[in-house]
C-alpha cells in the first residue's frame, strides 16, 4: 500500500513538469502550423507597403469579389439559421418516423468533399444536367451565376446551426414550452418568448461559424463558378486567380482580409464561450 501510494504521489510530482513539455510542444506546433502561415500572408501582403496593398484591395475584381462573398454570406447564412434552428426543434421536442435520417442528413456535409457538393449542382442544373435543357429553354442561369454559388454555400454550412442547436435543445427539455402552452399560449409565442431566448447564444455562435466558413468556402463554389473574374469569383477564388497570375502582392492582399475574417471569427468565438460557457458546453455534451 506504502509503495502504490509513493508511486502515486511520484507521478503527481511529476505531473506538472510533463504537462509543461506538453503545453510547449503543442505552441510549438500550432506556431509553426498556424502563426508562422499567417505571419507570412500578412508579410507579403505589405510587402511593397501600404499604398501597393491599399490599391490591391480597391483594384474593381477584388471589390467585386468581396461584394459577392458578403452577398453570397448574407443569403446563405440566414437561412441556414432558419434551417437549423426547425431542424434542431424538430429533433429534440419531438418523436418522429425519420429522425434518424434527417440527422443524417445534417451531418452528409461533414462528410463528403465540398467540390462533390458543388459537383451535385452541376450535375443538376448543369447545361448537361437534368434540368440543364429546360433551365436553358427558360433563360434561367444557375451555373456560373450568383445563384448557383450560393446553393453550394447553403449545401457546405446548413450543419453548422443545427449541430449547434440540437444538443442543447436536447438537454433543456420541453417542459417551459408545455408549461407556457398549459397557461394559453400560442405556438409562435412560445417558440418567439421561450424557445428562442433559450437559445440565442448557441445560435449566434453556430451562426458565426457558419458565416466565416460561407465566406472562405472554396471548394464548392469553385466548381459552378466558372472563375468569371468580376463577375462569379468569390474572395478565396479571388485570390487563387491573382497567384495564379503571379500577382502576388493582390493575391495576399485578398488573402490578408480573409485571415482578418479568421481573427475576428476567433475574437468572437472566444468571447462568446468565456461569457456564456455553460449554455455552450451544454451543447457539446452529446
Amino acid at each position: 500500500m506504502t509503495a502504490a501510494a509513493n508511486v502515486s504521489t511520484s507521478s503527481k510530482a511529476r505531473l506538472p513538469g510533463l504537462a509543461i513539455l506538453l503545453v510547449l510542444a503543442s505552441v510549438a506546433v500550432m506556431g509553426v502550423l498556424v502563426l508562422f502561415p499567417l505571419f507570412i500572408v500578412f508579410k507579403e501582403a505589405f510587402a511593397k507597403g501600404l499604398p501597393t496593398y491599399l490599391a490591391a484591395i480597391r483594384e474593381p475584381d477584388a471589390l467585386a469579389a468581396i461584394r459577392l462573398t458578403l452577398l453570397v454570406a448574407a443569403i446563405a447564412v440566414p437561412l441556414n439559421a432558419v434551417f437549423g434552428v426547425a431542424a434542431a426543434w424538430c429533433i429534440a421536442k419531438f418523436e418522429f418516423r425519420g429522425k434518424s435520417f434527417l440527422l443524417t442528413l445534417i451531418d452528409l456535409p461533414f462528410s463528403i468533399s465540398p467540390v462533390v457538393s458543388g459537383l451535385v449542382w452541376v450535375l443538376l442544373f448543369g447545361a448537361q444536367g437534368w434540368f440543364g435543357t429546360w433551365l436553358i429553354e427558360h433563360d434561367v442561369k444557375i451555373i456560373f451565376a450568383t445563384t448557383g454559388l450560393v446553393l453550394a454555400t447553403i449545401l457546405v454550412t446548413f450543419p453548422f446551426v443545427a449541430r449547434e442547436l440540437i444538443p442543447l435543445m436536447q438537454d433543456q427539455g420541453s417542459d417551459e414550452e408545455a408549461a407556457a402552452l398549459t397557461l394559453g399560449a400560442g405556438g409562435f409565442t412560445t417558440f418567439w418568448k421561450i424557445t428562442i431566448p433559450n437559445i440565442k447564444w448557441a445560435l449566434l455562435y453556430g451562426v458565426l461559424l457558419c458565416n466565416a466558413r460561407a465566406m472562405g468556402e472554396f471548394g464548392a463554389v469553385s466548381v459552378v463558378s466558372g472563375h468569371i473574374r468580376g463577375l462569379t469569383t468569390t474572395l478565396p477564388l479571388h485570390v487563387e486567380v491573382l497567384y495564379n497570375d503571379y500577382d502576388f502582392v493582390g493575391a495576399f492582399a485578398a488573402a490578408s482580409l480573409l485571415a482578418s475574417l479568421g481573427l475576428v471569427t476567433l475574437v468572437l468565438k472566444t468571447a462568446l464561450e468565456w461569457r456564456h460557457s455553460g449554455e455552450l458546453s451544454a451543447s457539446r455534451r452529446h
